[in-house]
């Protein structure tokens, strides 16, 4: 069986990949709440900003051959007033963590000749979104990074993209809602479908670009977002 390692698993769009992959391969998650993850049956608790490190040694020891770069960050507030702190912070673990992880397993997806990235990415990165230039920033990277990389391992049969969902139905979704000046049904307003994305659909996207049926997508950035990305 494959081994995938998926980020941020321990809630929202995370866990429910992790659940959904289940039956492919052995999940290996990792998160910051020991207390969540213990329902895997191998994990990794890891804070993506500090402790990097520990989790590529992971990755190479368990020879991952799908990995799903999900866990990220959000800051909302004005460009003028994010700290140095915020600033390392959310690159750290939007961009950073995610090359540094790559960087490890792409090693050993290079040696078999076969391997599956995703990113999940955000609609943020693709349209912009005012108050969260550091989000959308970070997001807008990961998906430059999807169609190099793309190139750089298309030989070695490994494939990579990036998946970018709207407004999500979860914790972190409902608190950027939160922290934005409008309120949740204004915000529907906005999204032609009038709903937000439930994980699991996600999920399910993801589960695709990882199988054989998939093997000629790569490089993509694909939007999950009900219409969102195309207009009201």
């Amino acid at each position: 069986m494959v081994n995938i390692l998926v980020t941020g698993a321990t809630k929202g769009i995370g866990k429910a990949i992790a659940q959904e992959l289940k039956s492919i391969g052995n999940v290996y998650a990792t998160g910051r709440n020991i207390d969540a993850l213990r329902e895997y049956d191998s994990y990794c608790v890891c804070d993506l900003a500090n402790d990097i490190n520990i989790l590529e040694s992971f990755v190479a020891d368990k020879k991952i051959d799908i990995l799903i770069n999900n866990a990220g960050e959000y800051v909302y507030g004005g460009i003028d007033k994010m700290t140095d702190a915020q600033i390392e912070h959310i690159f750290a673990v939007n961009v950073i963590a995610p090359v540094k992880l790559i960087a490890k397993a792409s090693a050993n997806m290079k040696e078999k000749k076969w391997g599956r990235i995703v990113n999940i990415g955000s609609i943020s990165g693709v349209m912009g979104e005012a108050n969260a230039s550091l989000y959308s920033a970070t997001k807008a990277g990961m998906v430059g990074l999807t169609r190099a990389l793309a190139l750089e391992l298309a030989q070695y049969n490994i494939t990579v993209n990036t998946v970018n969902p709207g407004w999500v139905d979860t914790d972190m979704g409902m608190n950027s809602a939160e922290l934005s000046e409008f309120f949740k049904d204004e915000i529907i307003e906005t999204i032609p479908q009038r709903r937000f994305v439930k994980p699991v659909e996600v999920a399910k996207l993801v589960k695709y670009l990882i199988s054989e049926d998939a093997k000629g997508i790569t490089g993509q950035s694909i939007n999950l977002c009900a219409g969102l990305s195309v207009g009201i």
